[in-house]
């Protein structure tokens, strides 16, 4: 993907997602570069890695990106981002700017791999038909889960929130949604995916009957929610709930 003079490029591994930043960073480029980064990791790697070795950055840059990247994917999905540069010019930038107080980096992807603080979580999946049973099947599924992961009294929040994302999927796109759930620290998400891109809007509304109340109910049980872009295409709603120390 190319865009702002920035140029992006997304190869798969293992225990990561690396994302190959080429090009000249300026406020041109500092949209796509941003987005690119969160719309890979809306896809849910373990970890992702942003390999700037090939970006030119001068002394006007806006590498905030970085930080900012950082603590937006440390709130959902709940992953690190680390980078990775030979270049002294990028060093000398992000040292003079505190930058890597906030973000790792190390000189190449296997280094940066060896040193992820990846969080211990537990994560499952799986897509639903298009058929009136969708609902109902993923309320069992997430019934299932929460009672094997522990943290039963979550399930009713969270099949508030499944039933709304999940049909709202099923009513708006004519995809076969995903869901997944994730456990991790004190969080945990839902989130469905689809293949349609257009994001999803909350929309004010004054009585129940009016449509589009249920992102209304979404952003009153979850403590954050919101839509974003994919790389692989389409979009994922996510929502969070806290899980109390004693679970």
């Amino acid at each position: 993907m190319i865009a702002g003079g920035i140029t992006l490029a997304f190869s798969p591994r293992l225990a990561s997602a690396v994302v190959t930043a080429s090009g000249e960073l300026d406020l041109s480029g500092y949209g796509f570069l941003r987005d690119g980064l969160l719309e890979v990791a809306a896809d849910g790697p373990p970890a992702l890695i942003a390999d700037i070795d090939g970006l030119t950055i001068g002394e006007l840059s806006p590498i905030a990106v970085f930080p900012l990247v950082a603590r937006r994917m440390a709130n959902w999905p709940g992953i690190p981002l680390t980078l990775v540069t030979r270049q002294g010019t990028h060093l000398r930038a992000f040292r003079r700017q505190g930058l890597d107080r906030f973000v790792a980096v190390h000189v190449d992807v296997d280094v940066a791999e060896s040193h992820q603080k990846v969080p211990a979580r537990r994560w499952a999946h799986r897509k639903f038909p298009r058929t009136g049973d969708a609902t109902r099947l993923a309320g069992a599924f997430l019934r299932d889960q929460t009672t094997n992961w522990g943290v039963p009294e979550l399930f009713y929040d969270a099949v508030l929130i499944v039933n709304e994302l999940l049909g709202n999927a099923l009513r708006h796109t004519a995809s076969s949604p995903e869901l997944r759930l994730d456990l991790h620290q004190d969080r945990f998400t839902i989130a469905v995916t689809d293949e349609n891109p257009r994001p999803a809007t909350f929309l004010e509304r004054t009585h129940l009957r009016d449509p589009g109340i249920g992102l209304r109910i979404v952003a009153d049980a979850a403590e954050t929610w919101g839509s974003s872009r994919r790389w692989s295409g389409g979009k994922v709603v996510w929502a969070t709930l806290a899980v109390s120390h004693g679970s």
